[in-house]
């Protein structure tokens, strides 16, 4: 699994470190933990009740020869951020990168969400990756190297769906923060990037058909669903660029510019001027 890199701190000969929040879970954190660990980076894994699936997957890492840590809390705390940097500046003296991929997706119809809900989306979805980018961003501020964040927002902020108004509330934030945090941490050090990933239909929930599932992907403009790897390749890849900050890249096979066959057109009818 392990290959080179290259290591943009000269203060330092070890590896660089990537914490990716959620990597716990075969999810999607997991897939960006791994793509980062296949470049020689240091893993700091993070889980909340996963932590059984952590510990397989720590093991697994350290078996391919890469080092990692894991930090187990609930985002919504609002000590865990700090505690965490904290455990990896202690472990490793250093955090290269920071992927907050943890969050809740949950849905109810609209009478029935409540101040709980909406109040459970934004401690986890909004409150929590700011709070994990701030520590950590002030811990890349000390770094000569800097270092970067990426946020993962959702591409249907644009166009958002039926039932899931306390998700879009918590998650809508997003896009704002990223761009609010590229300002602050640049402004300390300006080798700090701050970028999201805003990604499509990915590992669709248990519950949708299959005939749901061909419907989804034919409504792609490229006609296919999204893997965990192609929003872990999307992170990498800004994780690794010096010239972009407060980007959030869509990685969603069209959907946020195509809304399906048939549809766009009836509002945009021929002009007989």
């Amino acid at each position: 699994m392990q290959q080179s890199y290259q290591n943009e701190d000269s203060n330092s000969s070890e590896p660089p470190v990537a914490w990716v929040t959620g990597s716990g879970a075969a999810r999607v954190g997991q897939q960006i933990a791994r793509r980062f660990a296949a470049a020689g980076y240091r893993i700091v894994i993070h889980a909340h009740r996963s932590i059984d699936k952590a510990k397989d997957f720590s093991d697994e890492l350290l078996n391919a020869g890469i080092e990692s840590l894991i930090v187990q809390g609930d985002l919504a705390d609002s000590g865990f951020a700090a505690s965490s940097v904290a455990k990896i500046i202690d472990r490793f003296g250093r955090i290269d990168v920071l992927v907050n991929s943890a969050a809740i997706w949950d849905w109810k119809p609209f009478e029935e969400i409540t101040h709980h809900d909406v109040q459970k989306q934004f401690e986890v979805n909004s409150l929590g990756t700011f709070l994990c980018s701030q520590h950590a961003g002030l811990a890349m501020v000390k770094q000569s190297s800097g270092g970067s964040i990426i946020l993962i927002g959702d591409w249907a902020v644009a166009r958002p769906y039926a039932n899931f108004a306390a998700y879009f509330a918590g998650k809508g934030a997003i896009e704002t923060m990223t761009k609010s945090l590229a300002v602050e941490l640049a402004i300390r050090n300006p080798n700090i990037r701050v970028n999201a990933v805003l990604p499509g239909p990915v590992m669709l929930d248990q519950s949708i058909s299959h005939e749901q599932s061909v419907r989804i992907a034919q409504d792609c403009l490229l006609k296919r669903l999204g893997t965990p790897e192609d929003v872990a390749e999307a992170a990498f890849f800004l994780s690794r660029q010096k010239f972009i900050t407060g980007t959030c890249l869509p990685v969603d096979g069209g959907r946020s510019i195509y809304a399906g066959g048939g549809t766009d057109s009836l509002a945009h009818p021929t002009y007989e001027g």
